[in-house]
């Protein structure tokens, strides 16, 4: 049986659209369907239901996709170290992150890494949506939390710190906060997350917890906006230290309470390198992740 036609199928029922794996792969659509069609012919059954807004695989697509699946995953995992047996850094490496992490975290070493690794080609996917890994078929993943139970693999990239960050001007206007209770009263910047947009929370230096209820002026979702607000005076943000780093350096934003640690969340977060096989890690993600560990190592602070 034609591989070709299984990685389509295993496509067709992850991302339930023929339109949508054509755009994937460059193809016609009616390509795909005829190789949907040619594999329903030869198994002796039908696949797909179709609809008018998604194809919904069957009881006996479901059945074939437990057993196929894992041999489409091993023969591409084969082919991989087979290639890689050259020990050439080669191929297109496709990572999804978040925008403002794409735009502040990955972009600076991008062109350092393509330097060391020119035969890498970067597919770089900026969406704060959590995308199935397989379905899409990305390399890595970054996520930005707590520990990550997520059933994939991965590894720690960097530990993060919150930060609750105001701007000259805004401080010149209003006054600085003497205590990160005074924020209740204040119009801050926020996530529209759970957490982020009902209440901050504080650690000193002595280990104290408290809990700020806080009422959001603005609320967007890309950290780059809040990032943005909070420089041009709109009021104070909670943001992590890698997307604050430039403006910090530069007095642009300045940290309200440097004496005490803040979250929406857990105090202990980080930002992760996930990955979804589990036969065979290809030498263009090893590098990849040896490469983004030296260099945020190098940068922490």
């Amino acid at each position: 049986m034609d591989t070709a036609l299984l990685r389509t199928f295993v496509d067709v029922v992850h991302l339930g659209s023929f339109a949508e794996v054509a755009r994937r792969h460059n193809v016609d659509p009616s390509q795909v369907s005829r190789a949907v069609a040619t594999l329903e012919e030869q198994v002796g059954a039908r696949l797909f239901q179709r609809s008018t807004r998604r194809l919904e695989p069957t009881e006996a697509a479901l059945r074939f996709l437990e057993r196929v699946e894992p041999m489409v995953q091993e023969l591409d995992a084969a082919i991989a170290e087979a290639g890689d047996s050259t020990s050439e850094v080669r191929g297109t490496l496709r990572i999804t992150a978040s925008a403002a992490f794409g735009v502040r975290g990955l972009g600076p070493m991008l062109a350092p890494f393509r330097e060391q690794h020119p035969k890498i080609v970067l597919d770089l996917v900026l969406t704060d949506q959590v995308l199935d890994l397989l379905a899409e078929r990305i390399d890595i993943a970054v996520r930005l939390g707590p520990k990550l139970d997520t059933g994939l693999l991965g590894t720690k990239l960097m530990a993060t710190r919150y930060r609750v960050l105001a701007s000259p001007a805004w401080i010149a206007k209003h006054g600085r906060p003497a205590q990160p209770a005074a924020l209740s009263g204040i119009g801050v910047l926020a996530f529209p997350l759970a957490g982020f947009r009902e209440r901050w929370r504080f650690r000193d230096a002595s280990g104290a917890i408290e809990d700020v209820r806080v009422q959001p002026s603005l609320l967007a979702s890309n950290g780059l906006s809040l990032l943005q607000a909070a420089v041009d005076g709109l009021g104070p943000t909670l943001l992590t230290d890698w997307l604050s780093r430039d403006e910090r350096e530069a007095g642009t934003l300045v940290d309200l309470f440097p004496d005490h640690h803040a979250t929406a969340t857990d105090f202990d977060t980080g930002v992760w390198l996930l990955y979804a096989s589990r036969q065979y890690l290809p030498l263009k993600v090893r590098a990849f992740i040896d490469f983004a560990k030296a260099w945020f190592a190098a940068r922490q602070g």
